[in-house]
This record gives C-alpha cells, sequence and structure tokens, in this order.
C-alpha cells in the first residue's frame, strides 16, 4: 500500500515539472515572437552623438570703395573699376609748359595728419605730390604747416557719410546726410578756415553722401565760395559730383586708381604701372594712395624714373579744368 502511494506521488511529481517545462517554453517562444515581429519604429535605438555645429562663415562686409591710411580706420577695396579719364589738355607738358613725355599722373595722398615724418618721407622722394589732409587728425596742423613750408600742394580730406555707417566708422567732423544745408555749409566753412593754405578738396569715404544731389550741392557751393576745386574720389560709382561740379561751373577732377588697396609692394607697382598706361593713353590721369610705409617705399622706388617712361608727375591742380 504505500509503495502504490510512493509511485502515483512520483508520477504526479513528473507531470508537474513537464507542465512547468512546457508553460516556460510557451513564454520564451512568445517572447522571441514579439521581438522578432514587433513594429520597426518601436526599436530601441542606441543614443546618437548630437550633430556636429556647422561654423557658417560670415557674409563678406560690403567694402567701399576708398582707402583709408590706416588698417584701423576701414577695410581696404579690391577689385574696383577706375574710371577713364578724357583727353586732357596738358597732357605732355611739364608744369613750365614745355612738351617732356607722354603724359601727365598727379598723385594724391590721401589722410595726411596724423604724422609729421610721414609728410617728410614723402618730400624726400622729391617729386611733385599733393598731399590730402583730414582736418582734426592728431598733426593735421603740422603737417599743413610742413607743406606750406616746402612747397607741397595741399587739399582738405573732408569725411563724409559712408554707406553702412555707423557702424562703420566716421571722423566725429564728418558730413551726414542728416545734416541741413546750412549745416554742411557750415562745417565746410569751418575745414577751409582750419586748412587756409588749401587749394581743393576730395572726399574721404562718402559712398553714400556722394550719391545725394542737394547735401553735395551744398559741400560744392561752399567750396566755390572760396575758389577751391574738387576732386571726386570716386568711391560711389553713383556719385553725383562730377555732374554737379559741371552744373555750377568749379573745377574738378576724378580719381582713376587707387594705388594701394592692397598693402603689398607688388600691388602697389601694378596699380601704378595701370596708371602710367592711363596716362599715356589719355593723356593725363590722377592716382591716389595713403601713407602706409609700404606704400611710401614703393612711391620712392619708382617715382623718381617714371621721367625715363615719358611720365611727367604734377600737383593735381594742374588736372582740373
Amino acid at each position: 500500500m504505500t509503495k502504490s502511494r510512493q509511485n502515483r506521488y512520483k508520477r504526479k511529481s513528473g507531470g508537474s515539472t513537464y507542465a512547468a517545462l512546457a508553460i516556460l517554453a510557451l513564454i520564451l517562444l512568445a517572447v522571441g515572437g514579439y521581438l522578432a515581429f514587433r513594429p520597426r519604429g518601436e526599436q530601441p535605438q542606441p543614443p546618437q552623438p548630437p550633430p556636429p555645429v556647422v561654423q557658417k562663415s560670415p557674409l563678406p562686409e560690403r567694402i567701399e570703395p576708398e582707402v583709408p591710411p590706416r588698417p584701423e580706420l576701414a577695410p581696404v577695396l579690391k577689385n574696383m573699376t577706375s574710371p577713364k579719364p578724357a583727353k586732357h589738355p596738358l597732357a605732355g607738358r611739364s608744369q613750365t609748359g614745355q612738351i617732356t613725355g607722354k603724359g601727365v599722373l598727379a598723385i594724391i595722398i590721401d589722410d595726411m595728419g596724423t604724422s609729421v615724418q610721414e609728410a617728410r618721407a614723402l618730400a624726400g622722394i622729391g617729386v611733385p605730390l599733393t598731399f590730402s589732409i583730414i582736418p582734426g587728425l592728431h598733426s593735421y596742423r603740422e603737417v599743413a604747416a610742413y607743406a606750406a613750408a616746402n612747397g607741397i600742394e595741399t587739399m582738405i580730406h573732408i569725411p563724409m557719410q559712408p554707406k553702412g555707417w555707423p557702424q562703420r566708422r566716421l571722423e566725429a567732423n564728418g558730413l551726414l546726410l542728416s545734416m541741413n544745408d546750412a549745416d554742411i555749409s557750415a562745417q565746410v566753412a569751418e575745414f577751409m578756415q582750419d586748412l587756409p593754405k588749401a587749394v581743393g578738396a576730395n572726399n574721404h569715404m562718402g559712398s553714400e553722401f556722394t550719391e545725394h544731389e542737394s547735401d553735395m550741392r551744398a559741400v560744392l557751393e561752399a567750396l566755390k565760395t572760396k575758389g577751391l576745386f574738387f576732386i571726386d574720389s570716386m568711391t560711389s560709382p553713383r556719385t553725383v559730383g562730377p555732374r554737379l561740379a559741371a552744373e555750377l561751373g568749379l573745377k574738378a577732377a576724378r580719381r582713376n586708381v587707387f594705388l594701394d588697396n592692397e598693402q603689398n609692394g607688388a600691388y602697389i607697382q601694378g596699380q601704378l604701372d595701370q596708371a602710367v598706361r592711363m596716362a599715356k593713353k589719355t593723356g593725363a590721369s590722377i592716382a591716389i594712395c595713403h601713407p602706409h610705409p609700404i606704400t611710401i617705399r614703393t612711391l620712392a622706388a619708382r617715382l623718381p624714373g617714371l621721367e625715363q617712361q615719358g611720365i611727367t608727375l604734377v600737383p593735381v591742380s594742374r588736372l582740373v579744368r
């Protein structure tokens, strides 16, 4: 009797084990099927690294077609088209009137007034140059006095509002479009009083200002009262300066070549060659540069030899009409 109960117990125990294994197998099959056939979108994704931050290059700053004397004043211009002058009646004549070569060239040194040493270095080249002085710079009175004492022609380099102002810096005494005509005339009169030996004027910056007729008319009329001429630096292709000067009967001319948009000796020599070619082709040309050390060195090396190329250097006043 006892043996029979033990056999029944063993049979029940074995059946329970088989049932448990069968249930476990079913569970494993269910889990495997779920993992195999569940939707893709629900699959766990490993953590993704954040996308790299792409540093965008800033848009190139609009560069005004003008070059101040120091790098800190404004960026330099590149690849500007130079206006071509018409045949000039003084072509090939020296300051005494003798025919000496194939063309005449005037070089204006803009933005003078920071240093008398710059003025001395330029005067030491020994050729006619014209200094354009910004009123209010550190040594503008001393530079003007030095030029007068050494027979160097001077002009007023009038600061005018550029495109991008006020983000682009302008001298505190610069002419702004917000000024009325009376204020503009008064400021120009003050410039002429500060530089009484100046025989003419040209614009410093002014790519915005020179496009506005009423404002430029106030400037040119003020210059005319004292008999000063105007050289348009051509900082904007839409300048109204030359046309207004002709309407007012004011002696004027325009810049043809910037020599030192890049402070590089080879570049400056190339630009000077362009000014020489233009002078030979049309009879006369006007170049503008600045008292950078590399510019002064290049001019000192090249200008004395231009006479052998048939070029006569003259003050810019000889080329206005």
